[in-house]
């Protein structure tokens, strides 16, 4: 993180000037979202996001600011829970399926089938056998649904250990966030480095051309949520695009390459 921006993440900001400044830009950048509705309903598209990232990145937060101000009946957020037996038993990609785009539709998953290279590799949730089919064959999966006619764009959300580690302990502080502690929390901790590294190798083994993988330093969360919606705003097309401003700070958000791997985290 840049001085910049680690003087921004950590300043109080007593007067609320930019807490003023980061709910103006954001209400524009909402604005250009509906336009953005607007015209995929218009012209039929299918919209798909990805969000991943470590636990506490702010997965949530920026999903939550993205449908805002959006229509529900084209809008869906999905974040499945922990597998049946029966999913256990069926082709990997199987319980996303249902949960894809149709025509006129943006449907936004918050954690979806790279659970598999992230929290289940690390943790055991699968076998070998079972993550080697997934990474030999994830690519080829979203390339089918791309040449089907929907617009995929992969993000990660990523953040320092000191960061991850504040979060948490605030997480389980906060009276309104117990529904999102859980036993895994503490092995997000212990296990960073493993964590890490199966990033890594999702990152080597699945960032490609149709579908690259798009990095948002999440440190400071307004900065990550605001440079994550022009980014996402800036790839789709839309009419009365307000160009000038969905210019991302290259600093935050950025494609993924093998050579930004730095320290456990990842810098353009």
């Amino acid at each position: 993180m840049t001085k910049k921006h680690r003087k921004s993440a950590g300043r109080a900001d007593p007067d609320g000037t930019e807490r003023d400044a980061y709910r103006d830009t954001l209400h524009a950048l909402q604005v250009e979202l509906v336009k953005l509705q607007k015209h995929f309903i218009r012209c039929d598209d299918k919209i798909l996001v990805l969000l991943e990232g470590r636990d506490t990145a702010g997965k949530d937060g920026v999903i939550k600011r993205i449908v805002q101000h959006l229509s529900p009946r084209e809008t869906r957020v999905v974040a499945l829970g922990k597998p049946s037996d029966r999913d256990r038993t069926a082709w990997y990609f199987q319980r996303y399926v249902p949960h894809l785009p149709a025509a006129q539709e943006f449907v936004l998953f918050n954690r979806s089938w790279y659970n598999r290279a992230g929290v289940e590799r690390v943790m055991g949730f699968c076998s070998d056998a079972e993550y080697e089919e997934f990474m030999e064959t994830v690519v080829d999966f979203e390339q089918m649904l791309v040449r089907s006619g929907t617009k995929v764009l992969k993000y990660y959300l990523d953040i320092s250990r000191h960061e991850q580690e504040k979060r948490l302990k605030d997480r389980r502080r906060d009276p309104l966030k117990q529904w999102k502690v859980s036993p895994i929390d503490a092995e997000a901790v212990k296990r960073w480095d493993d964590y890490g590294l199966a990033r890594n190798e999702m990152f080597a083994r699945t960032h490609n051309a149709v579908t690259p993988w798009t990095v948002v330093r999440a440190d400071d969360k307004r900065l990550a949520r605001l440079n994550l919606i022009k980014d996402l705003l800036s790839r789709l097309h839309y009419g009365g695009k307000s160009d000038g401003l969905l210019l991302a700070d290259p600093e935050i958000v950025f494609r993924y390459q093998e050579a930004y791997v730095r320290n456990g985290t990842i810098a353009p």
